[in-house]
């Protein structure tokens, strides 16, 4: 299995969690917009590039995660 794929799943699973306590604490809705990532996204995207190598986050994302990871993100 792609290590991408098992690293946003880790993610998700985490980001549930705090979803889930976050509701339960208050009373808001979360509204989510078409074509935004979700959470889980972003940070599997935060986490690529502090395995990376690469010095800074705007070379990573458009030299990396637009040309090769652009089909694991639909958003």
């Amino acid at each position: 299995m792609d290590t991408i794929v098992v690293t946003f799943c880790a993610i998700d699973d985490l980001c549930k969690g705090f979803e889930l306590q976050r509701l339960s604490e208050s009373s808001l809705k979360l509204y989510r917009r078409r074509g935004e990532l979700c959470l889980s996204e972003v940070m599997t995207i935060m986490v690529g590039f502090h395995l990376s190598g690469y010095r800074t986050f705007n070379h990573y994302y458009l030299n990396y995660v637009l040309k090769y990871q652009r089909p694991y993100y639909p958003g």
